[in-house]
């Protein structure tokens, strides 16, 4: 299952702790082997410093939630 935990409608850049607490709710309802954290759309007209700060966040995000979940 795809999960959508980075907006690209907007410049504001997500922190890793909302992109884990995303994830955190999404697996109350599907097994943690089944998410794939993504964006919700591309990023193509997105500043480039915006974007790469984001993906940033997404990873780190990711990461914590690997470290807490398993």
């Amino acid at each position: 299952m795809l999960v959508g935990v980075i907006d690209v409608a907007t410049d504001k850049v997500e922190t890793s702790q909302q992109v884990e607490q995303v994830l955190a709710e999404v697996m109350k309802f599907v097994p943690k082997q089944k998410i794939v954290a993504c964006t919700n759309c591309g990023m193509a007209p997105m500043r480039r410093d915006i974007a790469e700060a984001k993906l940033i966040a997404l990873g780190k995000g990711v990461a914590l939630a690997r470290k807490k979940f398993g």
